[in-house]
């Protein structure tokens, strides 16, 4: 069901919340741009300036980078159960003022309040899963002779956390790792959705000594180019793009040898076989698609790889779903899908309609934007069939709410078609022969797979990329690790 707008307006206690000056968060005080710029947020919901936020550009990076050198050695030093304490008196803050930074994230970047709860909670769980792994920050003994030798783990050094606009809260809770970790962290928030982030910055201010958490935003590549090339930063995570991210590793390369994660974008294959349960199977290609932010998701489930004799049923079954969703007011907590970050994106996604029409793709549902929803960046979700596998919209991430429908004939094509593309983030089967499960699941060149689901992460299971979609893991103890070095020590008799 579709909800007519006379005119997007900002509820009260949200506007209290944007009635104020926005800092950045260098060396423990909150503070504008040296340079004094600005720069203007403009909501995707209202289309309206709601926030006037700092600029920051390369004398900020300077000043962040300095601070967090100095405090090196003090938060390194620092035992990681303490560490951990304060990582978790952030998750606490963050509980406390759980709805204020949800509304902010909905007025900033359009996601329903319903989705930005969830998030809310989702950092909350973050924080408090890697505070609760500091012990894990252990080395080992290794019997090679009859001396002593030891390893232990030590922090990298300073490091920079990019993150992007389709989550802003959650991935401002990036930072975890890295310092319980032991290393003083310059978070760069997304120009596109900055607000949670410093606000997240405000709550942090006075529980870690200075330096050792920095916020900074810029509009614009300046902030992290000169991040990502200043000779003090060591570690650089990354979650964004894949242009972007190569542009990282070419950066970083040109400045020094440094580490690279990178969580990149995804052309993600569901593949649902004949003997699937296809109610399940329809539910899941739409929690799948992540509508509810627009599909703006790197692991989203974009291509929707069915047999050729459930083909026409999927698809009915799944346009079905997906016009009973709601659409609009990102505040009513009913309902089901935001919009569009900006603009760009939106134009983005306008754009690979015309061409998957060109290309030969029919329109099941959607194609525009949703009727009778005139306000907002919205487009509506959208299906196509009589997908060929060599199409672009079969084949380029759109980071829109777009679904293709490719039909296959045989496992081995299925396999074939989901591996074809240059990403490799997520893939799922929908099969009830659980050998097959296994099977093509084992075939899937992508880092994180599901058998008979999609969409859901879990606490400490590894999440991340093969192929264009990135280099090293998230969400689990293998991130907190990957912000360590490893020191052997030989105790000779």
């Amino acid at each position: 069901m579709l909800e007519a707008h006379s005119g997007p307006e900002i509820p009260t206690r949200v506007a209290e919340l944007l009635d104020r000056e926005w800092r950045l968060l260098i060396d423990g005080k909150l503070v504008p741009a040296r340079s004094g710029a600005t720069f203007s947020r403009v909501s995707p919901y209202t289309g309206t300036a709601i926030a006037e936020v700092p600029d920051a550009g390369p004398d900020d990076v300077e000043e962040a980078v300095r601070a967090a050198a100095d405090a090196r050695a003090v938060w390194r030093d620092t035992l990681p159960v303490e560490r951990a304490k304060l990582v978790a008196e952030l998750a606490d803050a963050i509980e406390r003022h759980g709805e204020e930074l949800a509304l902010l994230d909905t007025v900033d970047a359009g996601s329903p309040i319903s989705n930005s709860r969830v998030d809310v909670g989702v950092t909350v769980a973050q924080l408090r899963m890697f505070a609760g792994q500091a012990l894990e920050l252990k080395g080992t003994t290794v019997p090679a002779s009859t001396a002593l030798h030891v390893t232990t783990r030590e922090p990298v050094g300073v490091v920079a956390r990019i993150v992007p606009y389709n989550h802003p809260l959650m991935f401002a809770g990036k930072i975890a790792a890295p310092l319980v970790a032991g290393n003083p962290t310059i978070l760069k928030p997304p120009e596109a959705a900055p607000l949670s982030a410093l606000r997240l910055a405000e709550l942090a201010k006075d529980i870690f000594p200075p330096g050792v958490l920095s916020v900074l935003v810029g509009d614009g590549p300046a902030v992290p180019d000169a991040l990502v090339r200043h000779r003090h930063v060591r570690r650089i995570g990354f979650i964004g793009s894949e242009p972007t991210g190569r542009a990282i590793q070419r950066a970083a390369a040109e400045s020094g040898v440094k580490d690279v994660s990178l969580e990149l974008g995804g052309k993600n294959a569901m593949v649902v076989f004949p003997d699937a349960d296809l109610e399940a199977a329809a539910a899941g290609a739409v929690l799948g698609m992540n509508f509810t932010w627009s599909g703006q998701s790197c692991g989203s489930n974009s291509r929707l790889l069915v047999h050729q004799d459930v083909h026409d049923a999927l698809v009915a079954r799944v346009v079905e779903l997906i016009e009973a969703r709601r659409i609009g007011d990102p505040f009513d907590e009913r309902t089901e899908q935001g919009t569009m970050i900006n603009r760009a994106q939106y134009e983005k996604s306008l754009s690979y309609i015309d061409i998957a029409v060109s290309e030969g793709a029919k329109v099941a549902t959607g194609g525009g934007r949703p009727a009778g929803v005139d306000q907002g960046l919205f487009v509506a979700p959208t299906v196509f069939t009589g997908v060929r596998p060599d199409m672009r919209i079969a084949r380029e991430e759109v980071f829109g709410p777009l679904l293709s429908v490719i039909p296959f004939a045989d496992e081995a094509e299925a396999v074939r078609i989901a591996n074809s593309v240059d990403y490799g983030l997520t893939a799922s089967v929908w099969t009830s022969d659980v050998t097959r499960a296994h099977r093509v699941a084992r075939a899937f060149e992508a880092g994180f797979v599901w058998i008979n689901g999609s969409s859901r992460h879990f606490p400490n299971v590894p999440f991340g990329g093969v192929k264009g979609s990135g280099v090293g893991r998230e969400e689990s103890l293998e991130e907190l690790l990957s912000y360590t070095e490893t020191k052997s020590i030989n105790v000779m008799f």
